[in-house]
């Protein structure tokens, strides 16, 4: 297993707060003729759960370049997760493939080369990708706190134009 974060205390198989909590909001089948309907289907299910704005895209992004990773290398085709686990949206995705020597390690490939950044992408875009070896194949886990979005404010900025107008994401 490759842990290329701090482990999530709300991870696959972690201690968490509201131990117990756990719903399956996804579970799917695919191969490369399916992949944009799940990702349209993800989207639709990650913001059900009420994941919004940049951390829905980028997670929505994260998955799909994992998705695309286990088509590609992992045996053409694997099965997609998406759980709550109380506050935490987690994605797991899974594969077939037979690369039983395959590195774990992820790293950024040269400029020069074409692909391979998937796997970096998806770390990049959730801030914990977890990567585990399993005697079928490989499990990609990346996650998403509900709890961590910014709270939009109503009204104008201050200093903002007098009447009103759309809220501003507050940091």
């Amino acid at each position: 297993m490759s842990n290329l974060a701090q482990p999530d205390a709300g991870g696959t198989g972690g201690p968490m707060s509201g131990v117990g909590e756990e719903t399956y909001l996804l579970s799917e089948s695919f191969t490369a003729q399916t992949v944009t309907p799940l990702r349209h289907l993800l989207a639709a299910r990650i913001a059900a759960a009420g994941l919004t704005g940049d951390l829905a895209e980028d997670l929505v992004l994260a998955v799909h370049e994992l998705v695309t990773n286990a088509v590609l290398h992992g045996g053409g085709q694997g099965r997609l997760d998406l759980i709550r686990r109380a506050d935490l949206l987690v994605c797991e995705v899974s594969d077939h493939g037979d690369e039983p020597d395959a590195d774990l390690t992820v790293h950024l490939p040269a400029t020069t080369t074409a692909g391979g950044r998937g796997l970096w992408l998806a770390h990049q875009l959730t801030g914990a990708l977890t990567l585990t070896r399993r005697p079928d194949g490989m499990t990609a886990t990346v996650t998403a706190s509900l709890t961590d979005q910014p709270t939009v404010l109503p009204g104008p900025p201050p200093g903002g134009p007098p009447g009103g107008g759309e809220g501003l994401p507050r940091r």
